[in-house]
């Protein structure tokens, strides 16, 4: 078994910043992909940025050139620099990793919220 624990969510101004957590219970290396999706409110889950191998990623468009994924495999922790937030980017951000060992995994969510 698995567990992903975010952190990091919270209430910030529009052009402000929040990095997000997600950390693994297992190597990291183990999970064939690994990254971030978000939900607005009456919206579908969408991608935001994942890890597609251990070094190439895909982006959302809406977040190309504001949002950068990265990974500590010491710590089995994947962040999420969001920068220049707007109050379009307000929901819940969910970690997800995927594995044959373990399937796909989410973790329970954090809130970010983008006043305008």
């Amino acid at each position: 078994q698995v567990q992903l624990v975010e952190s990091g969510g919270g209430l910030v101004q529009a052009g402000g910043s929040l990095r997000l957590s997600c950390a693994a219970s297992r190597s990291i290396f183990r999970f064939n992909t690994m990254g971030w999706y978000r939900q607005a409110p009456g919206k579908q889950r969408e991608l935001v940025a994942v890890f597609t191998s251990r070094t190439s990623t895909n982006y959302a468009d809406s977040v190309k050139g504001r949002f950068t994924i990265s990974r500590d495999n010491a710590k089995n922790t994947v962040y999420l620099q969001m920068n220049s937030l707007k109050p379009e980017d307000t929901g819940v951000y969910y970690c997800n990793a995927d594995s044959s060992s373990w399937g796909s995994v989410w973790g329970q969510g954090t809130q970010v919220t983008v006043s305008s």
